[in-house]
């Protein structure tokens, strides 16, 4: 089992920026993919980046490329996003999730919530214009 902990979350003017952390309980860490997720108020939840168990691979939705970097540090059960150059439209909870079957991110489900083991309970993040 895996707890995950989102933090980090705030209020930032558009073209700000934040950093996003997930704490994760337990020792097995470092053999999850991990992921995050956002959704908006009266919209689906959409993937917004994945990394591999080593860092050595990530995935990221076309609408935050070049502006949101994903990090992991495995001895200390975290995960960080930093968000650079903040929009309105990336207003929305964040939420991290763990994957445990696919820590290499193979295949082309990575962007799929179902695949993902754990999830934490987000954190919102408002961007005002």
């Amino acid at each position: 089992q895996v707890q995950l902990v989102e933090s980090g979350g705030g209020l930032v003017q558009a073209g700000g920026s934040l950093r996003l952390s997930c704490a994760a309980s337990g020792r097995t860490f470092s053999r999850y993919a991990m992921a995050w997720f956002r959704q908006a108020p009266g919209k689906e939840r959409e993937f917004v980046v994945a990394i591999s168990w080593n860092g050595g691979t990530t995935y990221y939705a076309d609408s935050v490329k070049g502006r949101f970097t994903i990090s992991r540090d495995n001895a200390n059960n975290t995960v960080f996003l930093q968000m650079n150059s903040l929009k309105p439209e990336d207003t929305a909870v964040y939420y991290c999730a763990a994957d445990r079957e696919n820590p290499s991110l193979d295949g082309s489900t990575w962007s799929e919530g179902i695949r993902y083991d754990y999830w934490g309970q987000g954190t919102q993040v408002t961007v005002s214009s």
